[in-house]
């Protein structure tokens, strides 16, 4: 088996330099079977930035989310049209081969879910399946991983002790370390921190800040506090539409649609 070479991640750029449409979502419509559950979304999100996807279940946001990294393939009968696009290139590209775009777009779901291994090798696992056996190229990665996900600490002097071992808050961290491995570009959370409790919720947000220096985070949440905290940008679902998209203080404070603001305030949903 060979040897991967683990990429140097680029240098942050500033500010300034985020490429304003980084990830664009154009006139995109997605259906299951007969029922269409996405019309005609589009917006673009900038680099390095946080985007929070709201609105009452099954209003399509999960749906979008998981349809950037085409993990919506995995079910019988669905089918788009329009496009996503990340830096430019569609997800949905006929050469784009889908282990590799998953690569650039790790994923955290709701329910941690580690594997039955040590937390060492839950980290390295994708680097494992690419043919990574170099020790050393192995240790840094977990390393930089468990840092990032704001874990190193915690379990440093028990890496190879189960990771089902670690308490909820930890092993939804684990599982953000192991999408960050790989060194993604993108990062998908489908309601992260709503099998929580709040210290753990707490310390996921702080991560999400620190996270967002590297990759873009595209987070679906019904937290309307959370969105408020964590997000740059708040884009709100309502029966597969995308009824208002803007930076997050404008949306919380002064929304342009009447249904937004009803459902920021709770009056529905």
């Amino acid at each position: 088996m060979t040897t991967a070479t683990l990429a140097q991640p680029a240098a942050a750029a500033a500010p300034n330099t985020r490429k304003p449409d980084y990830i664009r979502v154009q006139n995109f419509d997605f259906w299951y079977g007969a029922t269409q559950a996405l019309h005609n979304i589009h917006f673009d999100l900038p680099e390095r930035r946080v985007i929070a996807l709201i609105g009452p279940s099954g209003c399509g946001k999960s749906t979008l989310l998981r349809s950037i990294n085409r993990m919506n393939d995995l079910v019988d009968g669905v089918h788009h049209q329009g496009d996503i696009t990340i830096d430019g290139t569609s997800v949905y590209d006929p050469f784009q081969e889908v282990i590799a775009l998953r690569r650039r777009v790790g994923m955290v779901f709701q329910k941690s879910n580690p594997f039955p291994k040590s937390i060492y090798e839950n980290v390295i696992y994708s680097l494992r399946i690419a043919g990574c056996n170099n020790r050393q190229l192995l240790d840094q990665a977990a390393e930089d991983s468990l840092r990032k996900a704001a874990l190193w600490d915690e379990v440093k002097d028990r890496l190879h002790a189960s990771a089902l071992g670690l308490s909820g808050g930890q092993q939804q961290r684990l599982c953000i370390a192991r999408a960050i491995a790989n060194q993604p570009e993108v990062l998908l959370m489908d309601e992260p921190c709503s099998a929580l409790d709040p210290i753990a919720t707490g310390k996921i947000e702080e991560l999400i800040h620190q996270l967002k220096k590297d990759y873009t985070i595209v987070i679906v949440t019904h937290s309307m506090q959370q969105a408020s905290r964590v997000s740059d940008r708040t884009a709100f679902f309502y029966l597969g539409r995308l009824v208002e998209y803007d930076k997050t203080e404008k949306i919380f404070m002064n929304p342009s649609d009447p249904q937004t603001e009803a459902y920021i305030s709770g009056r529905f949903g």
